[in-house]
């Protein structure tokens, strides 16, 4: 189906442009932005797909990240989707930051009452691009890649993996690499797919790179993630959430083409995704232009 425009902001000489539409997949209305650089008036371009973390709207990242001025210099448009449905009356869905609302973990769940609206990979991979397509006619070119920001930068690197071929590039800012081994992880997976362990390992990056998924050939995930980043554990009694080790390890294992920056200092919030997001968005332009 088609969306239909909320909200319309100039940006950087482009648009940036808040969509409503019916899904499918999740039963019920959801908004994306979409950001079209300068370059969408005269060409069709490629898109990056953006997704967000724990709590996240699509606002965060279009107020915060500071992606526009690059995107606009190089031509690239960017999706940016919702984090969960929303407004779907499951009790609970409201109770906690890291499951419900604003926490879908991109996973289908298949735990009622869960099953009926949590799909956000189905979401992700195959109704949005629709909607994207139909919602702006002849603008895309169908090339495509995905990023993402913690739970986002899971979801980034496990998409990626999972529709091989799909995606022509992938990045992450303090992904949750290996989610079947973490607190948050745990919970997700508990609680939308019911623990099932072998439906669990399909949607931790970890687990995928070692199980050889995803087509990896002459392509670099780049991942950057704070030196100072509270959710590595590093503090006494903190645990760690995102284990970029466990990713290394992997990858080193696979001999998948990984650039991993700890970038001295620097936390899990938009300060530090803002400083960098020039350098993953050429990331993207390089392999999609």
């Amino acid at each position: 189906g088609m969306a239909r425009v909320k909200s319309s902001t100039r940006l950087f000489g482009g648009l940036l442009q808040r969509m409503v539409h019916g899904s499918e997949a999740c039963g019920c209305e959801m908004t994306f932005s979409v950001y079209l650089p300068p370059a969408a008036q005269t060409s069709r371009l490629p898109t990056l797909y953006w997704l967000s973390g724990l709590t996240c709207t699509d606002e965060n990242f279009s107020a915060k990240s500071g992606f526009a001025r690059r995107a606009a210099e190089r031509g690239l448009a960017v999706v940016i989707p919702d984090t969960s449905p929303r407004g779907v009356n499951i009790p609970g869905e409201d109770d906690s930051y890291d499951f419900g609302s604003g926490a879908g973990f991109y996973v289908d769940a298949t735990v009622e009452p869960w099953a009926k609206h949590y799909n956000m990979y189905s979401y992700i991979t195959a109704e949005l691009p629709s909607v994207v397509h139909a919602s702006f006619p002849g603008q895309f070119t169908g090339r495509k890649s995905v990023s993402g920001h913690s739970m986002g930068g899971h979801g980034a690197l496990t998409i990626f993996l999972r529709e091989a071929g799909a995606y022509e590039a992938v990045s992450a800012f303090a992904p949750i690499c290996r989610p079947t081994r973490c607190p948050w992880g745990d919970k997700a997976f508990q609680g939308y797919l019911g623990g099932d362990e072998a439906l669990a390992r399909q949607h931790d990056a970890c687990e995928l790179i070692k199980a050889g998924a995803g087509d990896l050939a002459g392509r670099r995930i780049l991942v950057d993630q704070g030196s100072a980043d509270t959710f590595l554990g590093l503090a006494e009694g903190s645990v760690n959430q995102l284990r970029p080790a466990d990713l290394e390890a992997a990858c080193a294992e696979r001999g998948a083409d990984l650039t991993l920056n700890y970038c001295e200092g620097y936390d899990h919030s938009y300060y530090f995704l803002s400083t960098f997001i020039d350098d993953h968005i050429d990331h993207h332009a390089d392999a999609l232009l």
